[in-house]
């Protein structure tokens, strides 16, 4: 490896930093940013007479801007080093055992906030000086922004140290992001990439009323220089003071015995880091005992005492091979990117949403791009955009075939629509397999079974036209076909004998009725308990429905009075398909309630706790207010528990759900989460 290469290395790794740090331009993802400084430091280590004073691996953090004047830190603010794995968590820990001459006495974990790194400095109590981490040693003053923060108090409560300099980072919740994105979209501004993005924008501004209008948050983490004050002997104490002190500290920090409260805490934290209510990209582990820390000390770049596991990444850079198009159910036409494979959010990915034309020409996404990727627990992969920077020249614009390439008919997109709609019916045969598999699907029929797979077997064997035809397989049809015995044959076919008595709002669903989802679904199977009083009912009386409106009910008169609609209906009811809703005594006894459900239920999914509430006239809603009637919180509930505590909104778990159920609010007993 020679001096030039690394330079040329080094020389990637400032740019992406400038990008970064002072233009609030990303190009590439963390990951990949955290990967170029793990090479760099792992050759300068393999070469130490290369090393240069100036090379990115001799300073911590970012540089300062000439925007804010520049602040001296009272004392270095440094970074941590990154581990990926529990094998490198281990391998930090044995570190420390041998620096010490045993275990560490404990830890404490704390979320990695995806954020920007603030010092506050307090004398008498008063905020004086607010700056950012900048090099380490000096930041930048952002003081009349953060006053701006409803989070950070302007004087601290009780008995104040005479000074105190206290680290923390700066963020922006999920709810604030998005509201801030869609008045960047209404005033044809450019959209922030993500939230960490967003609150660095949002501190750097001239305004300070634009920072206030940007709803910034802030956890205060760690002590720096104080005069005054008590002795503490562990880190968990100094975080329970802080929180005395009215700092705003996380309550997810966990003190842990060992390594293994360690792990444990890793797993729940990336398990639930999706309903927090926040980005979070990882766990910073610290050695709680004070003591311990100051004899671990510090590397010449950060504490050897703490570390920051990450969290598998969730935006990386890979290269754009292809737009291509899949056709929905409703003959809907969404591109997708082909990619260059990349492992991203826990998974290798090779595909990815691009949601609709306006929105590739928006990104301005060609085909031999290099582009950001996310992909966010179980959500579909997206691309986020490209990197225009690093464009040859060679790329290619992308536009809507004007054809659909799987049957040939036109692709239109009406006037005043951002959908294209492939027009060839169901003799599309993209078309068809997408409605056989939603009928099939857990949300419609729910036919165990009856999958993409096995779709595509009975089309290609010109076994099924249409939902109807399910319902006349017979095991002889399955006859020679490879892994098709006698036991995948009646497992079939007694998941689709069991579908005959789903629920009538079911089958709706799975007929897929253009506008009309699950709560629709079920809204007009109670005005209308059987499929002939839906077909036979005036678009005005459809309309009346509550919940429903004008442009559902043409949509459903304009389905019901469809020759293709009546056959099928007549078909299924030969079959013995169930066309009524039963009634029941429950009906009408949650009427006026309104419910947010949260975190994950043991005995019920999402979509059999939301047909139980809507069956007994309540709502489900998806954020909570002051007219939230109750708030069922399962496993892992995120932020929508903490709003409900603050806003007093009653809180059940799974059996005060059940009792809700059964007896409805007035008669039931309290069964707090």
């Amino acid at each position: 490896m020679s001096a030039e290469q690394i330079e040329r290395l080094r020389e990637q790794i400032r740019e992406h930093a400038y990008r970064y740090f002072v233009l609030d331009d990303p190009q590439i993802s963390d990951y990949d940013y955290d990967q170029l400084v793990r090479k760099l430091r792992a050759l300068e280590e393999a070469h130490p007479e290369l090393i240069t004073p100036d090379s990115p691996t001799q300073r911590v953090g970012s540089p300062t801007i000439d925007l804010f004047a520049p602040v001296r830190h009272r004392e270095q603010m440094f970074s941590l080093d990154n581990v990926e794995s529990l094998e490198e968590l281990e391998g930090w820990e044995s570190r420390a055992q041998r620096l010490l001459g045993r275990s560490p006495s404990g830890y404490v974990c704390e979320l990695k906030i995806d954020g920007l790194a603030v010092s506050l400095v307090y004398e008498q109590g008063v905020l004086t000086v607010a700056a950012t981490r900048g090099d380490g040693t000096v930041g930048e003053d952002i003081t009349a922004n953060v006053r701006a923060i409803d989070s950070v108090p302007l004087r601290l409560r009780g008995d104040a140290p005479a000074l105190l300099e206290v680290r923390g980072e700066v963020y922006m919740s999920d709810e604030a992001f998005e509201a801030l994105n869609e008045r960047q979209a209404e005033a044809g501004e450019r959209l922030f990439v993500n939230p960490r993005n967003a609150a660095a924008g949002s501190l750097r501004q001239k305004d300070p009323s634009i920072t206030a209008s940007r709803r910034l948050s802030t956890w205060m983490y760690h002590l720096g220089s104080v005069e005054g004050g008590p002795v503490f002997e562990s880190h968990g104490e100094v975080l329970t003071w802080l929180g005395g002190l009215g700092l705003r500290v996380n309550p997810a920090s966990r003190e842990v015995a060992d390594l293994d409260g360690v792990e444990e805490y890793l797993h729940s934290a990336e398990q639930a880091r999706h309903s927090v209510g926040y980005a979070t990209d990882g766990v910073v582990v610290k050695v709680n005992d004070l003591a311990e820390q100051r004899d671990l000390g510090f590397t010449s770049h950060a504490p050897r005492w703490a570390v920051a596991y990450k969290f598998p990444p969730e935006e990386r850079t890979t290269r754009l091979l292809d737009v291509r198009i899949g056709v929905g159910r409703t003959g809907r036409a969404t591109p997708y990117a082909v990619l260059r494979p990349v492992f991203v959010g826990g998974a290798m990915v090779s595909r990815a949403t691009l949601h609709n034309e306006d929105e590739v020409h928006r990104k301005d996404v060609r085909i031999g791009d290099e582009v950001v990727v996310r992909r966010a627990g179980e959500v579909i992969p997206e691309v986020v955009g490209p990197v225009p920077s690093l464009r040859t020249g060679e790329e290619a614009v992308w536009n809507m075939p004007a054809d659909c390439p799987f049957c040939g008919n036109p692709i239109v997109k009406p006037e005043g629509e951002k959908v294209a709609r492939c027009t060839g019916g169901l003799s599309c045969p993209a078309r068809l397999r997408e409605w056989l598999f939603h009928f099939a699907s857990r949300g419609g029929m729910d036919i165990e079974g009856l999958g993409y797979k096995t779709i595509d077997l009975l089309i290609e064997r010109g076994l099924i036209h249409d939902p109807a035809d399910i319902y006349s397989l017979t095991p002889d049809d399955f006859e020679g076909f490879e892994g098709w015995g006698d036991v995948s044959v009646g497992n079939l076919m007694a998941g689709i004998e069991a579908s005959k008595s789903r629920p009538l709002s079911r089958l709706l669903i799975g007929l897929g009725v253009r506008h009309v989802g699950g709560t629709v679904a079920r809204m007009l199977t109670r005005a209308f308990p059987s499929i002939d009083l839906l077909l036979a009912a005036p678009e005005t009386d459809i309309a009346a429905v509550e919940g429903v409106g004008p442009t559902i009910a043409s949509s459903v008169r304009g389905w019901a009075t469809s020759a293709e609609t009546v056959e099928l209906i007549d078909r299924l009811r030969s079959a013995g398909v169930r066309l009524t809703e039963e009634t029941t005594e429950t009906s009408g006894r949650l009427t006026g309630v309104k419910i947010v459900l949260t975190g994950t239920l043991e005995r019920w999914t999402r979509e059999g706790a939301t047909e139980a509430i809507e069956a007994r006239g309540g709502t489900v809603s998806g954020s909570v207010s002051g007219k939230t009637s109750f708030v069922v919180a399962g496993i892992s509930p995120g932020s929508k528990l903490t709003k409900a505590t603050a806003l007093g909104v009653p809180v059940l778990d799974e059996q005060g759900f059940e009792q809700l159920l059964e007896r409805g609010p007035e008669d039931r007993t309290e069964t707090p989460a």
